[in-house]
């Protein structure tokens, strides 16, 4: 099969890979239909050492059963499915909790920009997508595809920021998870949404998706204009969606006493750095993490294929997965918001 590799920081190639097999009788192997490049993604591109055998990436994907181990169960060849970027076996008593992330049983995908993917707890993992096909319209194949990370990854954001109505949101981040924050706040009925961010074709999908405001300074001019729009209190919730320490600073910033910061921005910085003293002082809760996809993925599902939701219009470019060098370095270079590769 073909696959993306990467070599090093910015080299990617997508070259011939040996097919996957049912290794485990609860394996599934899963013809991709639709995968994609992740924010995530661009931390290896930028810092991944050299290695003589490549490592082979991508964790969001789409696609067709093409068999099944025998003790899988819940999908058999032919069913549509969307996978969680992290398989899990869905029964354990942390899946139970809804924290599939930790499952003992389970992992993180790492190679599913490619042809075919093998899944791990088949039956714990995918999820069927009734009445879709590869032919299905290309809108709605972006919008399933959201579900296996990026617009899950926002909802988390929101969800563990306890976001609710009559609620002030501020997203720190323009980019697809930060988009994606904003689309599941309005769903969880916040009343007011402010992202910041400085791109005008990111943020104008920001207004789309539910901002109220759009704060494009940063540092203590962004401050103090969030400061302004929330009555000098600041917000109820601040949702990171970076991941750099510049990022978690501006929420310490814009965070209201008794408030919730939600960090869903892969950290790339020690988090003894940023200190418990601010946190301490306002009786500030810290939380977010890895998003456990699999918890919120059906309720989603439901309300993409019912048209309420539409995840998938932050990805404002398809490529196909041959190209998949120039689908890292669009988005690098902030071409595109998020890149979506098909075979």
């Amino acid at each position: 099969m073909r696959a993306t590799v990467m070599y090093a920081a910015g080299d990617v190639r997508v070259e011939d890979r040996p097919d996957p097999v049912i290794e485990q009788p609860t394996d599934a192997v899963v013809r991709v239909v639709r995968s994609c490049v992740c924010g995530s993604d661009l931390h290896y591109f930028h810092k991944l050492e050299r290695t003589e055998s490549g490592r082979t990436t991508g964790h969001e994907f789409i696609g067709i059963v093409e068999a099944v181990g025998a003790a899988v169960t819940a999908v058999r060849p032919g069913d549509f499915v969307i996978s969680p970027f992290a398989f899990a076996d869905n029964t354990c008593a942390l899946c139970r909790e809804g924290v599939h992330t930790a499952c003992p049983n389970g992992g993180f995908f790492a190679g599913a920009q490619a042809e075919y993917v093998r899944v791990p707890q088949a039956d714990g993992t995918l999820v069927i997508a009734p009445g879709i096909t590869e032919s299905t319209d290309e809108a709605l194949l972006k919008s399933l595809l959201a579900l296996s990370d990026v617009y899950l990854t926002g909802y988390h954001g929101a969800a563990m920021g306890r976001v609710g109505p009559g609620k002030i949101v501020t997203v720190i981040g323009d980019g697809a998870v930060g988009l994606s924050a904003v689309l599941a706040a309005r769903q969880l009925g916040a009343e007011q949404i402010i992202l910041m961010g400085r791109h005008a074709s990111r943020t104008d999908l920001g207004r789309d998706f539910g901002a109220t405001h759009v704060v494009a300074a940063r540092g203590e001019e962004g401050i103090a204009e969030v400061r302004e729009l929330t009555g000098g209190f600041g917000s109820h919730v601040v949702v990171e969606a970076v991941g750099h320490l510049s990022a978690y600073e501006q929420c310490l910033g814009v965070i209201r006493p008794g408030g919730v910061i939600s960090r869903v921005g892969v950290p790339q910085y020690d988090d003894v750095n940023s200190g418990p003293g601010p946190l301490f002082g306002s009786n500030v809760t810290l939380t977010g993490g890895v998003a456990p996809v699999r918890a919120y993925l059906e309720p989603a599902l439901a309300q993409v294929l019912a048209g309420t939701i539409e995840p998938g219009r932050v990805f404002d470019s398809v490529l196909p997965l041959e190209q998949a060098a120039q689908a890292y370095a669009d988005m690098d270079e902030r071409r595109s918001i998020k890149v979506m590769l098909r075979p």
